[in-house]
């Protein structure tokens, strides 16, 4: 081994090379040569021959050399390294996380479906109340953007143009489903509104020529035949009501094709992405708000709200408005963490906590038949999310 090799190995190399000449005989000065062949290449090495030169091995330079290089790597790695959490806990914590998630999802949808039929009852112009949820949720993205309590979209044209047709079947979506409920009971439009996957499965198969397994045929007959059912035994059937749930389900089946066709490749978390959806949805809604039902409709419609609930008609409006926008956000949330099998079936959950918390809260009558399609309607959708997969 070679004793000073910490040492700077500059121009001393020259000097020395005399001086080991003179004092050295020539045998060992060929000794020296062969077991150390690095000293004679052009590199810019300095020796120092303070004390004299041994080397014992060059096996055991090269391994003492290896030896320590990993010694001082370990050291390093164990130096920068971070608690690695064990495979367990982290898969429980996703557990926990996606349990978190589709609880506040349902609870929210929940609140929401009951201060917006408690609102549609008193004030009864669903093209407001519609506008007026968009418009809650997209103020509340853009306060959170400005004070960067959310990140910013990174957005461009070709992303807003691709939104588009998105937002515009979301819009028809939002507005049919808010029609329907403030014609029937949040029940019943709920019921409808289970039948979602027989109008993507038919869409799907007619317009785009898409196929699927027989199973997947055969989870559609409980839909459609508990839909049916729960319809033709409804007390308080409306058929405004019932054809607006029908055209929600069509126009959220559109929102999800398009959504899956133009938004690939775009990098928009779900949160944002939803917020993007309400601003565009927006725009477009407000001016056929205006034209359906106007600003002195909505003027005697509030007045007469308020006379007849006081100030809690105010607290009603904006928490529908800010419960429908939370619950759609965790939504789209929820999707950045789950399967679309595991997102449809917390969907059928959703409609099961609805349709039993609604009954419960507004005392809606319901037969025992009804109760049975209804039933069977959800069973359906649920058998559907699995023959899908």
């Amino acid at each position: 081994m070679i004793c000073s090799a910490k040492q700077s190995l500059t121009a001393t190399i020259n000097g020395s090379d005399l001086f080991l000449r003179k004092r050295l005989p020539a045998a060992s000065i060929r000794r020296s040569s062969l077991l150390l062949p690095a000293l004679h290449k052009p590199e810019r090495l300095a020796l120092s021959v303070s004390k004299p030169l041994h080397v014992s091995s060059v096996e055991n330079l090269s391994l003492r050399a290896r030896r320590d290089s990993i010694k001082c790597e370990a050291y390093e790695a164990a130096d920068q390294s971070k608690p690695v959490q064990p495979e367990g806990k982290s898969e429980a914590a996703k557990k926990v996380k996606i349990g978190v998630y589709f609880a506040t999802w349902w609870a929210l949808n929940v609140v929401f479906n009951i201060y917006n039929k408690k609102v549609l009852n008193a004030f009864p112009y669903p093209w407001l109340t519609s506008t007026l949820s968009l418009a809650c949720g997209s103020l509340m993205m853009l306060v959170s953007w400005t004070a960067r309590i959310a990140e910013t979209p990174k957005t461009d044209f070709d992303f807003w143009k691709a939104l588009f047709p998105v937002a515009v079947a979301h819009t028809i979506g939002h507005v049919a489903a808010t029609v329907s409920m403030s014609k029937v009971a949040v029940s019943f439009t709920h019921i409808i509104k289970s039948g979602e996957p027989a109008f993507s499965v038919l869409v799907s198969r007619f317009l785009l020529g898409e196929s699927f397994p027989v199973q997947v045929y055969l989870s559609l007959l409980p839909i459609i035949g508990g839909c049916a059912l729960a319809a033709v035994t409804e007390l308080n059937f409306n058929m405004i009501g019932f054809m607006g749930a029908m055209i929600s389900n069509l126009a959220f089946v559109f929102r999800n094709i398009f959504s899956k066709r133009g938004m690939k490749g775009k990098s928009v978390s779900g949160m944002n992405y939803y917020a993007c959806l309400s601003m565009l949805s927006l725009l477009i809604l407000t001016p056929f708000a205006i034209a359906v039902e106007g600003p002195q409709m909505w003027a005697a419609g509030w007045q007469t709200a308020i006379s007849e609930i006081g100030p809690n008609f105010i607290w009603w409006v904006a928490a529908q408005s800010v419960f429908y926008h939370l619950y759609n956000q965790v939504s789209y949330m929820s999707l950045d963490e789950i399967s679309p099998l595991t997102f449809s079936i917390g969907n059928t959950m959703k409609r099961i906590s609805v349709i039993v918390s609604s009954i419960i809260i507004f005392h809606t009558p319901v037969q025992p038949i009804n109760a049975l399609g209804a039933a069977i309607a959800v069973a359906g959708t649920f058998i559907y999310s699995q023959a899908k997969q």
